[in-house]
């Protein structure tokens, strides 16, 4: 195996990893954020090293603010967020002279 294949292989599964987790945060945003925060939380673990619960708090994802303003949703009080109203005007036709 030459270097060339070597080098052309990891970047091709890099490739792949990068475009798998792409589409499991966009297809199922629920479960990936279960999964990212079970894998948070067994990195950011007392005794382990500052690099690796760096790694865990950079992975942790992104939690609702928890004020009825934000319009999230998560604890169900919230409601829908506010519709907008758009300004529709009436279609008018002109006859042709």
């Amino acid at each position: 195996m030459s270097t060339f294949q070597l080098v052309q292989g990891v970047i091709i599964g890099v490739v792949v990893l990068a475009s798998l987790y792409v589409a499991f945060r966009k297809l199922l945003p629920k479960t990936s954020t279960r999964v990212l925060a079970g894998v948070s939380a067994s990195l950011n673990h007392e005794g382990r090293s500052g690099v690796i619960r760096a790694i865990g708090k950079k992975v942790q994802p992104a939690s609702a603010t928890g004020s009825c303003g934000d319009g999230c949703g998560s604890c169900g009080t919230c409601g829908p967020a506010p519709v907008a109203h758009n300004d529709a005007q009436p279609l008018t036709f002109k006859t042709r002279r």
